[in-house]
């Protein structure tokens, strides 16, 4: 179900609602660049495990109007605009890859509304103390955020480029990646029904402009907006240690600085294999106890 939703500035906000709607609200914030129609779990699962799964474009991307200069705590407004023309009060919060950090925003800014988060492959902020924040990336993020910290010119012309190619054949964003793509995300990414949803998702994130690819990628590389110190509800951190957009090492730090984090490290998945973990997600968003081996810290 499409609907839109109005930021209190008078953005508009690109929703989709599915599942059961009369479950447990649980918020998907997508990938970079993605868009509401990024992977998740099918309605049918989430019917049956009564969920009411919400999802939208972040500003920039789809049919969410720009927010210009926009960091990674502005999440947190946006989300509550959702979730007050939503009815909905209390929710839970799961960010794959790029939708990483703005899980966690809203774990720390909105902390009465929020139960829990998930967190899976995602970034540590650019500066994390101790951490190598390049070491073990692939070469395409280690250019894009090299490109982000330089500032807004040189990555924009880069990705409006790069954007016009994927418009015209989603299919595209996926073949430039496939070299860097480990054996456990190839054999994901060989699913017919996964690859049809990144398809869909590339085509619709990217289907106005390159915008939100744009300000997500500046944004990860600037002060996110508030503290980790912050967050007081519990967090699940999940990441395949063979995973080179968004190197493990990223999650052992945020697990180290979360105050109610947990890590699950799996030592032979990689980064796509956060899709198959979702549903599994879910359940313990809604309380559960979740079955994600291997090791913990």
């Amino acid at each position: 179900m499409r609907k839109e939703v109005y930021a209190e500035d008078g953005r508009r906000l690109a929703v989709e609602v599915s599942g059961d709607l009369a479950g447990s609200p649980v918020f998907l914030l997508h990938g970079t660049p993605g868009s509401r129609l990024g992977p998740a779990p099918r309605p049918m699962r989430l019917y049956h495990q009564q969920v009411r799964l919400i999802t939208y474009d972040r500003p920039g991307y789809g049919a969410s109007d720009r927010l210009p200069g926009r960091h990674v705590s502005h999440v947190s407004a946006d989300v509550a605009a959702i979730a007050d023309a939503l009815g909905i009060e209390r929710f839970a919060v799961v960010g794959r890859s790029g939708g990483g950090p703005h899980a966690l925003a809203c774990a720390a800014l909105l902390p009465d509304r929020v139960t829990r988060v998930a967190v899976l492959v995602s970034l540590a902020p650019c500066d994390a103390d101790g951490l190598d924040w390049f070491a073990g990336m692939t070469a395409s993020n280690t250019n894009e955020y090299t490109k982000a910290l330089a500032g807004p010119d040189q990555l924009a012309a880069s990705l409006h480029e790069r954007s016009v190619g994927i418009r015209a054949d989603p299919r595209r964003l996926l073949a430039e990646l496939r070299w860097e793509l480990t054996e456990s995300d190839l054999q994901v990414v060989a699913d017919a029904g996964i690859r049809a949803m990144l398809v869909r998702n590339y085509r619709e994130a990217l289907s106005v402009s390159a915008d939100g690819w744009i300000d997500d990628a500046l944004s990860f590389c600037t002060p996110w907006g508030f503290s980790l110190d912050d967050i007081s509800v519990p967090v699940l951190l999940w990441h395949g240690e063979q995973d080179m957009f968004s190197p493990a090492s990223h999650t052992r730090w945020l697990a180290e600085h979360i105050p109610r984090g947990r890590a699950v490290l799996h030592p032979r998945e990689a980064h796509f294999a956060s899709l198959r973990v979702l549903p599994t997600v879910m359940t313990w968003l809604l309380g559960g106890r979740a079955r994600l081996a291997t090791h913990r810290s």
